[in-house]
């Protein structure tokens, strides 16, 4: 079962399920390599709750949360 990447919390981990074709970042966050199978890390969400910190091979990028949603994920250990 997944959730949206929007949704999780810091210190969450997953691994993305699905990017959709509509996500009009798509091709830009394939840049920073968040493409299926990916596993990232929820590192920290600002204090408005607009941004999130993900961590993801290695680096970290800061992405707007409505950017985030439509993508799917599932949580990992």
């Amino acid at each position: 079962m997944g959730i949206m990447l929007c949704d999780i919390w810091p210190g969450t981990r997953a691994v993305v399920t699905e990017i959709p074709d509509t996500n009009p970042l798509k091709s830009r966050l394939r840049q920073f390599g968040l493409v299926q199978g990916t596993k990232l890390c929820c590192r920290f969400l600002s204090p408005g709750g607009d941004l999130a910190a993900l961590e993801l091979r290695g680096t970290v990028i800061a992405v707007r949360r409505k950017d985030l949603s439509g993508i799917m994920v599932r949580r990992c250990l």
